[in-house]
């Protein structure tokens, strides 16, 4: 690809998504956009660039859901899931005792891992939550790994990948040569498309949001403006989980570190507006 080829899809990617695009992932845009260009009937990509210069819509969203969808796998890291249960779910059963509602936002849920570890989690407590009202939305900027989540089916490689094997027994059924996840934790989870750039404002108040593994390619500016409105969709006592390459330092005081949980932060209380 030549470079102001290049140039022109870095930029449209940083406009409609946020994604910073280094020279150094030529192989990245090879891989995910050939094909593309090539079910266009497109024999390279400068062709597929060209074809972007013309403002073509419906080819601009399947790049940037191409250039977008991450990996993802069940209970990734571990320790954002212990830190959950061990610190955050007791704390959030004292506080919402009143209440009894508790709403955790997934943040790029791709093809629905991470809110469906969440749902199975808070399903071994089900005895603790009677009575209570638990929501789960999981959004991504992608409609292709969106009906992929909702339809809750995923391959052996997939399952291998993160989900204890009591977890694989009790809570999937097995469909030919791949496990759909069970009704009840389906329903656990609602899925909307959205993009991180976009407000906030109709998401409503989430006491607890996952946003792993995204910031990581933002630029700072973009990384603090989706930080601070990420702090504005959250209560007083609201907790963020990041990935463990990501950190609020030096980006925002809206956020600080919880001590000794690597990856949490909280709502710093001093800098609510």
């Amino acid at each position: 690809m030549n470079p102001l080829d290049f140039q022109y899809l870095a930029d449209m990617l940083k406009t409609r998504s946020g994604l910073i695009l280094t020279g150094d992932k030529g192989y990245l845009v090879e891989s995910r956009l050939l094909p593309i260009a090539r079910k266009r009937g497109l024999a390279t990509l400068d062709g597929l660039v060209g074809a972007l210069r013309r403002k073509d819509e419906l080819l601009i969203r399947e790049v940037v859901e191409a250039m977008t969808t991450n990996e993802s796998f069940f209970f990734r890291d571990n320790t954002p899931f212990d830190t959950f249960k061990a610190h955050v779910l007791p704390r959030l059963l004292e506080s919402r005792a009143d209440s009894k509602r508790i709403r955790i936002w997934s943040a790029a849920a791709s093809t629905g891992q991470e809110p469906y570890s969440l749902a199975m989690l808070l399903s071994e407590h089900k005895a603790q939550l009677a009575g209570w009202r638990v929501e789960i939305v999981g959004t991504d900027i992608s409609s292709e790994v969106l009906l992929r989540a909702r339809a809750g089916l995923y391959t052996q490689f997939e399952v291998q990948r993160g989900l204890p094997i009591q977890l694989l027994v009790k809570y999937f059924k097995k469909e030919g040569d791949q496990w759909r996840i069970a009704p009840e934790i389906r329903s656990m989870v609602q899925f909307r498309e959205y993009n991180l750039l976009d407000s906030f404002n109709s998401l409503g108040r989430c006491d607890v949001v996952y946003c792993r593994n995204v910031l990581i390619y933002f630029d700072q500016p973009t990384k603090a403006n989706v930080l601070d409105r990420l702090a504005d969709t959250m209560p007083e006592d609201g907790m963020l989980f990041l990935g463990a390459a990501e950190t609020v330092l030096g980006l925002t005081n809206r956020f600080r570190p919880v001590k000794d949980r690597r990856g949490l932060y909280e709502v710093a209380p001093t800098t609510r507006p």
